[in-house]
């Protein structure tokens, strides 16, 4: 069964997602189609894109921060003269001295390649925390994903469900219609009064509201899903509905899956982990970082390697540092104390995921099974208001039924079909939400 709901571009040369003409062929969405569309067009899920690509970056940079970094250092110095010599530290004879005491030479030249290396625990905690910032990001993604499909799955089934509710109205509509001219026939053959006529003619002026009124709620549908899907939400497109009713799937399954690859639990735990590299970072004031530094080049009063009278400009030179801390005034112990308040809410924050996840799938399941088991409820009282209706026209057609009569077997079997598609969205959209839940939609 296909379910057909095509809504048109108003003019003509509209281009569809594919560089088609609005006025071709509607094109066939399915509802994994439809996800993928969305994921494409819908803003919110871009940024959460964005944000795992980034904090995965962050990762990489925390982690090259550890290694030893290099650069070529070239610098060149003028100091005005002082008028005084100096003897010069590479061999060459006096020289002028220069005014600042600093500076070696008048002329001072530096091209040197440095090495730096600083090692400590504030670099293995920011790795930790960057590690632990990417999960995050990508189990926030992971939510971000699910709440898209989440809508998307509603917006699927509601469109189906509002051009499902768009026919049944067409044939009330019609069934009002020939209700309407069959009163009158009989008025005008003297075997029903005028009062059947009126209430017949009233009946049938509601029907074509509610067609109107269905027919906006089944364009409404169309273009709300259409927003997530194309460029242009007049392209037109048509549905496929599966022609089979899927099962729900045992509690033990559900369970499993849930446990295993819940975005929302690995959020929180990622956001735990997070917040122990914060307070490792903080605690890591407290303890000297190592420096080491390697230097390879020139420092000298000529750009080049070998200075007067066979002078080696060229060389190289090596330093340790030892910072050890003392006093701060208490801040490295407050921005501990800082980091454990946050750590603490993390954990609270874990405990309350983990009991909203429990909730959540009592909800959902319950809701899942329900649904499904009213489906073929409704379908049997589809078939007993359509035969309902069937009996009461022929008992009005033969004088023994009255017109009000046949008002409610009609409005019943309108409402059982609404009723109907009502629980078939029910079942799909909650089955879809259980579903993405445990992570296999």
């Amino acid at each position: 069964m296909v379910a057909m709901v095509v809504f048109a571009a108003p003019g003509q040369g509209q281009q569809t997602v594919d560089g088609s003409s609005a006025t071709s062929t509607p094109v066939i969405i399915t509802l994994d189609e439809a996800i993928h569309r969305a994921q494409a067009n819908e803003p919110a899920f871009a940024a959460s894109v964005a944000e795992s690509k980034a904090a995965s970056l962050d990762r990489s940079i925390a982690r090259a921060a550890m290694l030893p970094g290099a650069v070529y250092h070239n610098q060149a110095l003028y100091t005005q003269p002082n008028g005084q010599q100096n003897q010069a530290g590479q061999g060459v004879g006096s020289q002028p001295s220069p005014r600042f005491i600093a500076n070696n030479a008048v002329r001072e030249y530096a091209s040197q390649g440095v090495v730096n290396e600083t090692i400590g625990v504030a670099q293995v905690a920011e790795v930790k925390r960057a590690d632990a910032a990417a999960a995050l990001a990508q189990a926030q993604l992971e939510v971000a994903r699910r709440g898209l499909v989440e809508t998307v799955v509603n917006l699927y089934y509601d469109s189906i469900a509002a051009d499902q509710k768009l026919l049944v109205a067409k044939r009330a509509a019609t069934e009002a219609d020939a209700f309407a001219d069959l009163t009158s026939k009989r008025e005008a053959v003297r075997e029903a009064a005028h009062a059947d006529v009126i209430k017949a003619q009233l009946e049938q002026q509601q029907r074509r509201r509610d067609l109107a009124d269905a027919n906006v709620v089944a364009e409404k549908a169309s273009l709300e899903l259409a927003v997530l899907l194309f460029p242009d939400p007049r392209t037109p497109y048509t549905l496929q509905k599966s022609p089979s009713i899927a099962e729900v799937p045992t509690r033990a399954a559900i369970e499993a899956a849930a446990t295993s690859s819940n975005p929302d639990l690995r959020s929180a735990l990622a956001a735990l982990r997070q917040s122990n590299a914060e307070v490792l970072a903080a605690r890591a004031a407290y303890l000297p970082d190592l420096g080491l530094n390697f230097t390879y080049g020139i420092d000298a009063p000529q750009f080049a390697v070998n200075g007067p009278d066979g002078v080696k400009n060229l060389g190289y030179s090596g330093s340790v540092t030892l910072d050890i801390p003392v006093w701060d005034w208490l801040s490295t112990q407050h921005k501990v104390k800082q980091s454990e308040i946050r750590r603490d809410a993390a954990r609270v924050a874990l405990t309350a995921t983990q009991r909203r996840l429990i909730a959540n799938l009592e909800e959902a399941y319950s809701e899942a099974t329900t649904a499904h088991d009213q489906l073929a409820s409704l379908d049997q009282s589809v078939q007993t208001a359509a035969e309902s209706l069937r009996l009461t026209m022929l008992r009005y057609t033969g004088g023994e039924a009255t017109v009000l009569e046949v008002v409610d077997a009609q409005n019943a079997l309108t409402s059982a079909e609404n009723a109907r598609e009502d629980g078939t969205v029910r079942y799909q959209t909650s089955l879809a939400n259980l579903q993405t839940l445990t992570g296999t939609l």
